[in-house]
Formats: structure tokens, sequence, C-alpha cells
């Protein structure tokens, strides 16, 4: 009796999905979305103190938080050759205390506040951040200028640190993805700043205390400063703050340019890993600025040949081949600076065949325009992400920090998304046709040499 039961049960439910299966069939594809929003640019106000320094107000968002940021225009390209590692050394040591305050105080005041300081070196610009509750702002404000401007970068401290990057740089050093890109930046860079990736260890060994404070005082002042507060905050109280936290800074030195002039490179550079079961490919080659007026354009031929999930080199030798798992194409900038390149952790056996087909997409896209129907899902994926990722506070400091560390214009927000969608096939051929060409590349290859070599014949230039 139990056992016909079941039966009929399954019977029924077989029937069922039966019955579904044609519905499901059927289903129609969802309608086609509406056309892309442009993104408004929260109104802002920006205004000089009497030092130089700038600041950006941003009134944004319903959430009771303030995102602060201050903004210093020093980094890595201002290290020189004898205090490579100097800049990250430096933010360090100033999230160990102020003249008044001891690291603990400034982290409990900073947690009291609603979340950690955040202090970090880049190639161009060190960054200070917090994000507080709304009522706090003000004070944030103070503990921010207080850090940025009276370190007290403590000889006690040092070698923890020093010992702390060490380990750091020796498990970047053993990563294949990292060896690529110090090849790849030193063939491209030489010996500008903008070459170094990671610092060595007898970098790091020989800097002293003195070097810091001496990397502090040659490039912290007002005048490379910009600060950022977007979010929930009491304006009149925080435009205060910043009156008398920041009003007597020094103005310090003018913001240093060391613009690189770049010219392609062809070569073919192999670092030996014996035994490696992937190989790490890199190809790429200068591209025009961020201020280039071809900019937006490059974005968008960017993403459809390798800088998106649904790009043709993914498509290729990700979906179609599964040489890769995970390929990347990308716009890398620095201040008025830039290339393209492509990234991919290929299966050793096919290191060649994938050059082939990442050079293949290429040409294809020089030789033939992009169909329409391709170009606008891209266009519709960049439009969206772009109004995303501006959807936060920290976010929408990022882009007016970007905006105004360039030099783009006001506009540029304003008008990112309809040049998206101004873009034509005919557009992405001729930037690719101009500035993203195999022949003169840099190739960089980080893989057993042994079974790779003769893959790789093909790919070296011709003397």
């Amino acid at each position: 009796m139990n056992s016909t039961i079941k039966k009929l049960g399954l019977l029924a439910i077989t029937g069922m999905f039966l019955g579904i299966a044609p519905a499901l069939a059927q289903k129609q594809a969802p309608p086609e979305g509406g056309p892309p929003k442009a993104f408004t640019v929260p109104a802002n106000e920006t205004y000089s103190l009497p030092n130089g320094m700038k600041v950006t107000l941003v009134p944004y968002g319903i959430i009771p938080k303030a995102d602060i940021s201050l903004a210093v225009d020093a980094g890595e390209i201002n290290e020189g050759t004898s205090r490579t590692g100097v800049a990250g050394l430096t933010t360090d040591l100033m999230k160990e205390g102020t003249e008044t305050l001891t690291s603990q105080q400034v982290a409990e005041a900073a947690a009291r506040m609603g979340s950690p300081l955040d202090i970090r070196a880049g190639q161009d610009q060190i960054k200070l951040g917090i994000d507080v509750l709304q009522e706090f702002a003000p004070d944030a404000v103070k503990l921010l200028a207080d850090v940025a401007q009276h370190p007290r970068l403590p000889q006690s401290e040092i070698d923890r640190l020093k010992n702390d990057a060490l380990r750091q740089i020796a498990v970047q050093n053993s990563q294949p993805q990292t060896m690529a890109v110090v090849r790849f930046r030193k063939i491209l860079y030489g010996d500008h700043p903008y070459a170094m990736v990671v610092p060595t260890e007898a970098d790091i060994k020989k800097l002293t205390i003195q070097d810091v404070k001496d990397f502090y005082a040659g490039n912290f002042g007002a005048q490379r400063a910009h600060l950022y507060v977007a979010g929930k905050f009491d304006t009149a109280a925080v435009k205060k703050a910043i009156a008398e936290s920041f009003t007597g800074w020094s103005k310090g030195p003018a913001r240093m340019e060391n613009v690189p002039v770049l010219k392609p490179q062809h070569v073919l550079d192999v670092t030996d890993r014996p035994g490696a079961p992937q190989s790490v490919v890199m190809a790429g080659l200068p591209v025009p600025p961020a201020t280039s007026p071809d900019t937006v354009s490059l974005i968008v031929t960017n993403a459809l040949l390798g800088g998106s999930f649904n790009s043709r080199i993914t498509a290729n030798i990700r979906e179609d081949k599964g040489y890769s798992y995970s390929p990347r194409s990308e716009l890398s900038r620095r201040y008025h600076d830039g290339y393209w390149a492509e990234t991919a952790e290929v299966t050793t056996q096919f290191t060649g065949p994938s050059l082939k087909e990442i050079f293949g997409e290429v040409t294809r896209m020089q030789k033939e325009p992009v169909t329409g129907a391709e170009l606008k899902g891209i266009q519709n994926y960049l439009s969206g992400i772009f109004v995303i990722q501006n959807s936060s506070r920290g976010a929408l400091i990022g882009q007016l920090q970007n905006v105004d560390f360039q030099g783009l214009g006001e506009n540029y927000l304003k008008t990112y998304v309809a040049k998206v969608n101004a873009v034509t096939p005919a557009v992405v051929q001729k930037m690719t046709q101009d500035y993203i060409k195999p022949e003169e590349m840099t190739i960089v290859v980080v893989g057993d040499k042994a079974k790779i070599a003769d893959q790789l014949t093909p790919f070296q230039p011709s003397k």
C-alpha cells in the first residue's frame, strides 16, 4: 500500500515538472533595458585656505556618516633613487601617533568615531582617510589634521616596520604575477620612478629614521593637499574645524612633476620558473594619458577587447579554449601617463597559443568593426557600473580625487556616460588601429622556460 502511494506521488511530481518544462522552454527573453542614465554629480563646494590647501565638501546621501579623505601630492615618485621604499615606511610610521597622541590614543579616538584611520602611499599620492558617524565629522577632521601635520615618526618603531616590509616584499616577489609586472614596468619605464613596483630588501634595510623625516619635511605641506568630505555632516561645523585645524599648516613645497616620455618597445622578455604549471603572460604598450580626448573611447575599446567579463579575449581564451581562468586587460594610469596591457595566467602548454589568440583578437578588431549589438552591450555595462561605482561616499571621493589629480575638468564626470554611448564601431576600430598595436608591444612571460621556449619563437622580435 505504502509503495503504491509513493509511486503515485512520484508520478504526480514528475508530471508536474513535465508540464512546467514546455512553459520554461517558451519563456521569453527579458525586455531590453531602458536608455543609460547620466551620472549627476552631487552639488558640492570647493574652496582654498590662505595657505593653498584645497577643500571640497559634498553633502551626499541619507546615511548619517561622513567620509573624510586628505590627498597629498607626494608618493613613490618623490623618493629618489637612494630612498626607494621610504614613502611606504613614512605612512606606516605616521600611524604610530602624533606629537600629543600615542598610536593607541589615535586608534581609540578613530574607533570611537566609527572607523579606523587609514594611511597609504601610492605612486603619486599619499592618502589619509576615515569614515565616521555624522556627529563626529568635525572631530575626525581635527584628528586627520593632527596626524598629517604633527606625526611623531618614532625611532623606536622603525625596525619593526622595516621587518614587516621585508616580509611583504618576500611574499610579493614569490608571486609570478608580481614578477611579470616588475619586468614589464622596468622595460617600459627604465630609470623613471614608475618602474619601481616592489622595493628590494637592500632598499628597505638601508632606510633610516632621518630618511623618513627628510621625506616628510620635503613633501608634506598645504599647497600639495586637498581635503574631501562627503556624506551627511554639519557644513558650518566642519568648515570651522577645517579652518582651525589646517589654516596654520605651512605652505610647503610646490607639487613636483616628473612625467615620463615613453616609447613602445617591442621585446620578448622571459623569466624562468622551472616546474611552473602555469605561465603569466603580459603584453602591452604606452597609450595617451587620461587628459587625452580619446580617453573615453579607449575605455570602451579596452572593455570590448579584454577589460570586462564579456570581452573578446576573455571569451576566447577563457570560455572557448580554457587556456586561462582570469585573463584581463587594463588601462593603467599614473599622473599624465598610462599604458594598456593584457595579463593572463595560462596553462604552461598553452603559453604560445594564448599569445596568438590575444594578438589575433586585437588584429580582428583592427580589421573588422565590432557589431552594433556587441558595442551596445559594453556601453550599457560601462554606463551602469559607472553610476553604481559612484553610489557610495568613498567611491564618489575617489572619482573627484582622480578628476582633480589628473586635471580632467569638472565636466568629465557629468559627460562620461554620454561620451561612452557616443562611441561608434568605427571609433573602436580606429582606437585599436592607432594605439593597440601588437607589433609595438612589450611581451613579458614568467614560466618554465624549457617548456615554453619553442612556443615563444613566433613572438621573437625580428632583428
